[in-house]
């Protein structure tokens, strides 16, 4: 019952609770980001979703679009502007994904959202990580996120796909609270920057 009505009710009160809670905070990056990024604000991507249906996932655009002599981006490590090292070390980058919440194309707790060049990678297991909404947070990103493996990663997603509940994800957003409030492990470090998924980690 929970799955199937309880979650998406779940995600448009808390998701609106935290956008009320957080609109000051969203239009002071809004700004300090359209001076930095000369009026680039976010950053769109299209990911694939509930089912691998495809939706468009919004961020605050957190690194610029430098690229070397041959035209190539630089490592995202050299991309991320000041404003956008601030933001990720408040964990505030993934604040506009509320939108995506409050449109129903992702849930505030589930498998992160990845690359669609990613899903031929998958194994028949790992894909079952599209019969769920994508989360803001999730069970593998509250037990370690960028300091385990893909394929520990690839299976804390199926255990969460298989143990989808109320206590699980009342657990995972507890959990996300602590470490962001103690700054650990949600979102992608500097010093630990996600390596791309080859279908062999």
């Amino acid at each position: 019952m929970y799955k199937i009505f309880g979650k998406k009710l779940t995600d448009i009160v808390f998701g609106l609770a935290i956008v009320l809670l957080t609109f000051p905070l969203f239009v002071i990056a809004c700004i300090v980001l359209f001076v930095q990024n000369r009026g680039s604000v976010f950053f769109v991507q299209d990911r694939p979703g509930f089912h691998e249906k495809g939706f468009r996932i919004i961020k605050f655009k957190t690194m610029s679009d430098a690229c070397d002599e041959g035209g190539h981006l630089l490592p995202d490590i050299q991309r991320i502007t000041s404003a956008g090292k601030l933001l990720r070390k408040l964990s505030l980058d993934e604040l506009p994904q509320l939108l995506n919440v409050l449109k129903g194309e992702m849930s505030l707790i589930g498998p992160r959202p990845l690359l669609f060049k990613y899903i031929p990678l998958y194994t028949s297991e790992q894909r079952r990580r599209h019969t769920v909404r994508p989360g803001i947070t999730g069970w593998a990103q509250v037990n370690g996120r960028n300091a385990i493996s893909w394929t520990k990663r690839f299976e804390l997603d199926s255990y969460y796909v298989d143990h989808l509940s109320f206590a699980l994800d009342a657990k995972i957003f507890y959990l996300t609270i602590i470490r962001i409030l103690k700054r650990e492990g949600i979102n992608q470090s500097d010093a630990r920057p996600m390596e791309p998924f080859t279908g062999k980690n």
